[in-house]
């Protein structure tokens, strides 16, 4: 494929059209007359030897191989936008644009907020978007990140990618006040006995994995995909739940439960934020990347015993 020979223009047409399904909707959305857009299909029909969109009764549908384009065209549209945005200078008190993070709850409540304030303060025209992390985050890294500003995640779950540390964080347990068969301690035999409540995604696997190489199988009992949900499946119950100290010291004032220390050496969180290497010099990412470092390394420590209410 010779890229020199492409308009790029006809990304922004594919794009409008795959969405649109309508040759009219499409051109009034990015600003052609029906005539110039009926003409840019005809291109990228040509183009991918495949009519893209067909008629079906009074209506378009799309194809096969559009369906296949229509999310290829999303990641490939917003990749050329951020690579067109890259600046050579950034001044945040004067700039004016928007910073897509992917992040947990539990990355969103003891590191966003703070990160939000912050930047309100020192970059009043800058906006910050937080989206979820999506369960597939480790099957497509690349794409994911090539469509967004940084993912906020934990060392041990991605790889091959430009990282900068935040914070660090430590796992304790959560159990119901007055519990009946937990005091001041668990066992290895409690965690193996009692039945937990999880979060059902995949990222946080160190410290799953450590719980196998211990001999302990959780008996998960609830799964959410809220880490902040954590303390009230726990609340008046029997389960137990493996929670970050940081979202713990939020959270248990919340709720009706305590904080209890592993019966492991429980293996260390390391929060980063990871970005895809097309924004590692571009000016404005350098700013938003050492802003977030500066604000994880102002967050307090939390150590053994500074998690309760």
């Amino acid at each position: 494929m010779n890229l020199a020979r492409l308009d790029l223009n006809l990304v922004v047409a594919l794009r409008a059209l795959l969405e649109e399904r309508n040759v009219t909707h499409a051109g009034q959305r990015v600003g052609l007359s029906q005539p110039a857009m009926s003409a840019a299909l005809a291109r990228l029909r040509r183009h991918f030897d495949d009519d893209l969109l067909a008629r079906v009764g009074g209506r378009y549908e799309l194809t096969a191989l559009g369906q296949v384009l229509l999310d290829r065209t999303s990641t490939a549209y917003d990749v050329l936008e951020r690579l067109f945005a890259s600046q050579a200078d950034f001044d945040p008190a004067k700039e004016t644009r928007e910073f897509k993070l992917v992040a947990s709850d539990y990355a969103v409540s003891v590191f966003g907020a703070e990160l939000a304030r912050v930047v309100h303060e020192e970059a009043p025209g800058i906006r910050l978007r937080f989206t979820q992390t999506p369960t597939a985050v480790v099957d497509d890294t690349a794409t994911l990140l090539s469509a967004v500003d940084g993912l906020l995640m934990p060392h041990g779950v991605i790889s091959d990618f430009p990282a900068t540390d935040l914070y660090d964080d430590r796992w304790v347990f959560l159990v119901a006040d007055g519990h009946p068969s937990v005091e001041d301690k668990l066992t290895r035999q409690d965690l193996a006995r009692l039945p937990w409540v999880t979060y059902q995604r995949t990222y946080d696997a160190p410290a799953v994995r450590q719980l196998g190489m211990l001999g302990v199988e959780p008996q998960v009992e609830v799964s959410v995909d809220s880490f902040q949900l954590l303390p009230f499946l726990v609340a008046g119950t029997r389960r137990i739940a493996l929670i970050q100290a940081r979202l713990a010291r939020l959270m248990a004032p919340l709720a009706a439960v305590r904080v209890v220390e592993p019966p492991y050496e429980a293996v260390p969180l390391q929060e980063a934020m990871w970005w895809h290497p097309v924004h590692t010099h571009d000016a404005a990412h350098i700013w938003l990347r050492e802003t977030a470092a500066r604000v994880g390394r102002r967050l307090p420590e939390v150590t053994e015993g500074q998690t309760s209410a």
